[in-house]
């Protein structure tokens, strides 16, 4: 088979490594693909958010299937525009993929659907919004967020009213998200510790494919504002086997039948973003895809071919192909470029990388080569580091060791990847 990877960053760099096992797999092509994919097959200059081209492209090359990782070339209807020119393609639709590209649909299908979420409320009007943060009785924190793709940023937790007030000012007023923020959500605070799920569906049904935990914030101890993502670890004593079927049973089977329901039917990976509160799990969204950085620990541990696995979900036979994973642990740091989130300085030269060595992998983010042969900084977050091992302890020794190999100038990395839980787990 001839297999396209669409996307350039760490999750789709993971999802390469993995295809690039397959004994199903002839030829591998990343489109656009990073200096990191291209040791793994060959890389072309096609753009997955020009979708009629990508797709007339793959089926041009013969491609006998594209697996779409990132959030915007899924909404934008990708995936579609794949099956149209004839090219198999893992992934949802743009009318699933509403399930993460609007945030209002997916409240409403929970809400409809009895599948557990907090309370909410929609505007479209900054007046109106700020109206009822004003209410008599208000009760703080809110979390105030965009309804459209915000690449990961778009949710503000307001732990008073004036830090609501600017929220929507920001969003409504503002328009520091674009369209994204035509309409806003403000949601009750869910308190809990959170976990991501994931799914992989064939368009009736949701098989659990693995449980990580990720940290959002730039600063060590969850401070600072929100980044797509620094690390990540699994598994995790949070989601048991016991709470993993739980969250299948109430809140992954029930969205696919939903979807289904509604003529949305979704094939591809499901991410539920969960909250672990007294009332036990709450979904705080959905992503219509792998997370960036949860993919680049859960790949590393599923046992599977992961093509076996994306065909089964196309073809709705996901149930003759059971999901299994090695035992052990994972965990990943990313490494970022100065100045992220926010401005970032790129073009700096990387070393390092020639003494890279089989202890642990490397996933490719944020990478250019120049023209002497020369891997450049090129994004915000850089590198993803993954290290495995038979426990989690383990596991994040080997990732944080090989991160010292890493070397360009501004690095940062947060240092707390996992410690948590490995501390939980100690006392």
């Amino acid at each position: 088979m001839k297999v396209v990877i669409a996307g350039s960053g760490a999750r789709e760099h993971a999802i390469a490594w993995k295809v690039s096992q397959s004994t199903l797999v002839s030829e591998l092509i990343a489109a656009p693909g990073n200096p990191g994919m291209a040791l793994l097959g060959r890389t072309v200059a096609q753009d997955p958010l020009d979708g009629a081209a990508f797709a007339h492209w793959a089926r041009a090359v013969g491609a006998d299937l594209v697996i779409v990782g990132a959030d915007d070339p899924i909404a934008m209807g990708l995936i579609d525009d794949c099956e149209a020119a004839g090219v198999p393609a893992f992934g949802p639709t743009a009318a699933a993929a509403q399930i993460e590209a609007s945030k209002v649909f997916a409240k409403d299908l929970m809400s409809q659907h009895g599948i557990p979420t907090g309370p909410y409320r929609v505007f479209d009007q900054a007046d109106a919004a700020h109206h009822y943060l004003d209410a008599p009785g208000r009760e703080y924190p809110v979390v105030v967020k965009a309804d459209g793709l915000a690449r990961g940023k778009g949710a503000i937790v307001a732990a008073d009213r004036a830090e609501a007030h600017a929220a929507v000012a920001a969003m409504l007023e503002e328009r520091v998200f674009g369209a994204s923020g035509d309409r806003i959500l403000i949601e009750e605070c869910l308190v809990g510790p959170e976990a991501s799920v994931f799914a992989i569906c064939d368009g009736e049904r949701a098989w659990p494919s693995g449980a990580a935990r990720d940290y959002k914030r730039i600063g060590e101890g969850d401070c600072g504002p929100n980044t797509g993502g620094m690390g990540a670890y699994t598994p995790t004593n949070l989601v048991p086997p016991d709470v993993l079927e739980d969250v299948r049973q109430r809140i992954l089977q029930p969205t696919v039948e939903a979807l289904a329901a509604a003529g949305r039917p979704y094939r591809g990976v499901l991410y539920a973003g969960l909250m672990f509160t007294a009332d036990g799990p709450q979904v705080i969204e959905f992503n219509a895809r792998w997370g960036d950085p949860e993919a680049q620990v859960l790949l590393p541990l599923l046992r599977n071919d992961f093509v076996e696995l994306a065909l089964a979900a196309l073809a709705g036979r996901l149930d003759t192909v059971p999901i299994e994973w090695h035992a052990g642990a994972a965990c990943g740091v990313a490494l970022a470029s100065a100045g992220y989130p926010d401005a970032v300085r790129d073009g700096e030269p990387v070393g390092g990388l020639d003494s890279w060595g089989d202890e642990a992998l490397l996933f490719h983010a944020g990478t250019v080569t120049d023209a002497d042969g020369a891997i450049r900084t090129a994004g915000g977050r850089v590198f993803t580091v993954v290290g495995t091992g038979p426990t989690l302890a383990a596991a994040r020794d080997v990732a944080y060791r090989n991160v010292e190999r890493v070397r360009f100038a501004g690095r940062y990395y947060r240092r707390d990847i996992g410690a948590r839980e490995i501390a939980a787990t100690a006392t």
